[in-house]
């Protein structure tokens, strides 16, 4: 009997899922017959529940950094469009750069929503270029990862992890790292590859090294030293090192859990025995995982508000939040959900993981950006 494994359901998740979509609750078909093709659909929560037309629908969808990739959004781009007729733009580029893009178009919006790590979108809120909608199932989301005027919610959640090959270390005699000071190994740093703190995920790395070394979002100073240090050792600031890790050039890579459970259990150009992850600790048993919510809002004189409206539904539904699942991105419904079990123990995540005061993260966060990166010397 052949063994069925997650990477064997991942290539068929889309097709699968998609099939008993038209149905569901909360995105079904309503054949009102209201438009000129009669498909019409229920969208929205509470007060912002509303009909959209198919017939409004653009020949794509531009939503910032829903892209080929990242977060399993390839599954959900395919679902949506077999569902709805609707493609996606693959989008590829990060939170900071989104925000800058939004900033740089804010006259004339090219995309119909932000998507990424949430405080960019708190951001986007402050400086005026969201606008209010509470999707369907909104009331699933925690209170503290929405805002109570619709503009931003968050619909997953990742945490800050280490990926290592594990074969490479056992030729090095390297133990896998359990606390950030392993790290600073110098057969560990001559090929660490990390991002910098301009895009949300290099961000919340910076903000879990400061925090395991007993710095706050007022004491940067750890996390610039760490960085000093390990560029001195060989690490390289890159965005792009995945291909390179799966073959061998870096045996080390610093971004989210989902990362390097989805490289190890879905990728076929590794083997999953040769990746470790890891959540790291402080030497004095600081909390090093940072968790990081990201979500998604609509942009101020958009287009396509009733596509846009339509999709972000589809993300808040058991069936969007599922397909997150198939790359090991934790759904933020995830407590109705079924977790895989290849996801590190809960008592894991309790012992390592950490939250700071989002509020106080936002109104500093570009400063403290700007700080590191120029501290450090990025």
């Amino acid at each position: 009997m052949v063994e069925t494994t997650r990477r064997r359901l991942l290539a068929g998740t889309g097709a699968a899922i998609t099939s008993g979509l038209a149905g569901c609750s909360g995105l079904a078909s309503n054949a009102s017959g209201d438009s000129g093709s009669g498909e019409t659909y229920d969208v929205g929560y509470g007060d912002y529940q509303t009909t959209v037309d198919a017939d409004s629908f653009p020949e794509k969808l531009y939503v910032y950094a829903v892209q080929s990739g990242w977060s399993n959004w390839p599954a959900i781009m395919s679902s949506f469009e077999e569902t709805y007729g609707v493609p996606l733009n693959d989008d590829d580029r990060s939170s900071g750069e989104a925000l800058q893009h939004i900033r740089s178009n804010a006259q004339n919006p090219n995309h119909s929503a932000y998507n990424g790590g949430y405080t960019y979108g708190i951001i986007a809120m402050n400086e005026g270029f969201t606008t209010d909608y509470k999707p369907a199932n909104w009331d699933k989301v925690p209170e503290q990862l929405k805002t109570d005027n619709g503009h931003m919610t968050a619909t997953r959640r990742m945490t800050t992890a280490v990926t290592y090959r594990t074969d490479i270390y056992e030729e090095r005699g390297l133990d896998a790292p359990e606390t950030w000071e392993d790290l600073l190994d110098p057969d560990i740093t001559s090929d660490l590859a990390l991002q910098t703190p301009t895009a949300a995920v290099g961000l919340a790395t910076a903000l879990s090294v400061n925090n395991a070394r007993g710095g706050s979002l007022d004491d940067l100073q750890p996390v610039i030293d760490y960085y000093e240090e390990i560029q001195d050792g060989g690490a390289e600031f890159t965005d792009n090192f995945l291909a390179q890790f799966t073959k061998g050039e870096y045996a080390t890579f610093i971004r989210y859990d989902y990362s390097g459970l989805n490289l190890k259990y879905n990728n076929e150009d590794i083997d999953e025995e040769k990746v470790g992850v890891a959540l790291l600790q402080g030497e004095n048993g600081n909390a090093g995982a940072f968790n990081q919510p990201y979500g998604f809002g609509m942009l101020e004189d958009a287009p396509n508000p009733e596509a846009c409206k339509l999709f972000m539904d589809y993300v808040l539904s058991k069936e969007g939040q599922k397909q997150f699942l198939d790359a090991y991105v934790r759904p933020i419904r995830a407590p109705e959900l079924e977790m895989p079990d290849e996801f590190p123990d809960q008592a894991v995540y309790d012992e390592a993981e950490f939250q700071v005061d989002y509020g106080t993260l936002v109104d500093n966060q570009e400063s403290i950006i700007e700080e590191i990166e120029r501290s450090a010397g990025l």
